[in-house]
């Protein structure tokens, strides 16, 4: 009974100590010590969010805008790391925000998107950091119109 109740209480003040921390400023490069790099919980979340909004049409319009902004970029541009880094957490929360809900994820335009997603997320998430083919990167435009279509006939 002592160490159930040892373990109670540990979690109990656990729950209590980030209750108290609320809306304290955390640190999104995970224990660095710059005061530059220090944001608030509420931009963290925002950023994980990656602008998603939860209406699918508006969300699915702005990931392939985004995208299709990142390929267009040339590989020595300033801005592409940035940009692939952008599209990374959009393919992200664009995924893990609708593949679990089955309203959404049985239409055709989600599956086209999820197709293109794969695709580039393979190159955006490989170590070797490599380019994104040419042949790769039509074959995601196309796919990118197809969704685009595809949201306009509301299927």
């Amino acid at each position: 009974m002592t160490v159930r109740r040892t373990f109670i209480l540990l979690i109990l003040g656990i729950t209590l100590w980030i209750n108290a921390l609320g809306n304290v400023p955390a640190n999104a490069g995970l224990l660095t010590r710059s005061r530059e790099n220090v944001i608030s919980t509420k931009e963290l979340r925002e950023t994980l969010n990656a602008g998603l909004t939860g209406n699918f049409e508006k969300d699915t319009l702005m990931v392939i805008g985004a995208l299709r902004e990142t390929l267009a970029l040339p590989d020595n541009d300033a801005q592409k790391s940035t940009a692939v880094t952008d599209a990374r957490y959009k393919i992200s929360a664009y995924a893990s925000r609708y593949r679990a809900d089955p309203e959404k994820s049985g239409l055709f335009s989600y599956t086209t998107m999820r197709t293109a997603l794969n695709s580039l997320a393979s190159y955006y998430n490989s170590t070797a950091r490599r380019s994104v083919p040419d042949k790769v990167r039509d074959r995601v435009l196309v796919e990118l119109a197809r969704a685009e279509t595809a949201i306009g006939q509301g299927r």
